[in-house]
């Protein structure tokens, strides 16, 4: 009976993260057909006042990435840590997720309002800056009291493994206050190589660790591919140490070669994540987040190349790489992670999602492939660029309407738990 009433509470939680996480990315979608909108029709500036396009930007930015792609990670984090036999553990995660949701609403409004750092993906300023850490703080606050609770229950590599992540997700919270600051460095660094090979590469790795580690946690991983992961990830971090950063060409030899190490994750990851443990239905979202994940890394690799590098740089094309890693990779990602969590069950218009995203990502990289040799066609809205952006506004509307149909699922998904469990 008690292990029922356990994986009960378990499952609330993950139902309540569900929610938030679907809750933020139909905002962020909606947000995103908003802009996509404005691009088809500019005059629809002149009819939101001071709202115009580049006050909802951050909205649709931040709203996506500390929305919809972190919490199913917190989701995670809350698996891991929480003691589901303390009566107020599904009320406490309830509170934290609020808070955290309340950020970003709160965040939202000051951007909107012109309250900003100016810092893509880290606009918080003014009354707004210690938002975000503060709900940060205390998630971690909620963490750390049931890894102490639980602390006779762990062995001891796994007491100490949950003490020494808390102690690096210490760090987070300051180093969004501090980096946001319009005093640390400027939002447009003048002595920057740009993306360079070897950022390229360290920001690739962290998604990789980060995903290893919730394959370990959620005990979907392959343990004969365990070490082939993690010690192939230990020579991408060391080939990543040794290549030049900073203001760093794309054209050495030595930043080429590091970023092409990334092509040795494609049949790593599909072995260590392509086995038969874990949920079903959450086989083909992990296989739809392996091909976006190919996709990424094959074009991500072809467009730093010199001569495409100088091509698609500040055209559309990026915009399409960008929704491949979010849209594509990154949700397929967390909707495999919030079934693998039993937050949710099958979920609707799966080939609906992967069919729009692919539609969308495909004509933004044409676009921008054509873009430099006919900027006035994109700036005057020529006929055939302006057919482009209406197709990015439909398949944005198809990916808006999934997202809804998800959020409501999650929100009916509780709701039966809930009934189910009383």
């Amino acid at each position: 009976m008690s292990s029922n009433r356990d994986r009960g509470r378990h499952a609330d939680i993950s139902h309540v993260v569900a929610r938030h996480t679907f809750g933020w990315l139909a905002a962020g979608n909606a947000v995103g057909v908003l802009l996509a909108a404005l691009l088809v029709w500019p005059a629809l500036n002149s009819a939101l006042g001071s709202w115009t396009y580049g006050r909802w930007i951050p909205l649709h930015l931040d709203w996506q990435l500390y929305g919809s792609c972190a919490l199913p990670l917190v989701g995670v984090l809350l698996a891991w840590c929480v003691d589901v036999r303390h009566p107020q553990a599904v009320g406490q995660a309830r509170i934290a997720l609020g808070a955290w949701s309340l950020a970003l609403a709160l965040g939202g409004l000051s951007w909107l309002s012109g309250i900003s750092s100016g810092k893509p993906f880290l606009e918080w300023h003014g009354w707004a800056r210690p938002l975000l850490p503060v709900a940060m703080l205390f998630l971690w606050s909620l963490l750390s009291a049931h890894v102490w609770w639980r602390r006779d229950q762990f062995s001891q590599a796994g007491c100490a493994a949950r003490i020494g992540l808390l102690i690096v997700l210490l760090v987070v919270p300051n180093a969004v206050h501090w980096a946001a600051g319009r005093d640390v460095y400027p939002s447009v660094n003048p002595d920057s190589g740009g993306a360079t090979g070897a950022r390229l590469l360290a920001s690739t790795l962290g998604i990789v660790a980060i995903y290893g580690f919730i394959a370990e946690v959620l005990g979907i991983s392959r343990k004969n591919r365990r070490a082939w992961y993690w010690g192939y990830f230990l020579c991408s971090v060391l080939v990543c140490i040794a290549i030049e950063h900073g203001d760093a060409s794309h054209h050495e030899t030595a930043q080429i070669v590091g970023l092409a190490t990334l092509l040795g994750w494609l049949p790593l990851a599909w072995t260590y994540f392509g086995g038969s443990n874990g949920e079903p239905a959450a086989r083909r979202w992990w296989a739809a987040a392996f091909g976006w994940w190919a996709a990424l890394v094959l074009s991500g690799f072809w467009t730093f190349l010199p001569g495409v590098s100088e091509r698609l740089k500040y055209t559309n094309a990026m915009v399409g790489h960008a929704h491949l890693a979010m849209a594509g990779l990154v949700t397929c990602a967390n909707i495999a992670v919030l079934v693998e969590l039993r937050g949710l069950k099958a979920l609707r218009h799966f080939w609906l999602w992967q069919g729009a995203c692919v539609v969308q990502v495909a004509m933004l990289l044409a676009l921008g492939w054509f873009e430099p040799d006919h900027w006035d066609d994109v700036f005057l809205a020529a006929r055939w660029t302006q057919a482009i952006y209406a197709v990015r506004l439909l398949t944005g509307v198809a990916l808006l309407g999934v997202s809804i149909v998800w959020w409501w699922q999650s929100l009916r998904g509780e709701k039966t738990e809930n009934a189910g469990a009383s």
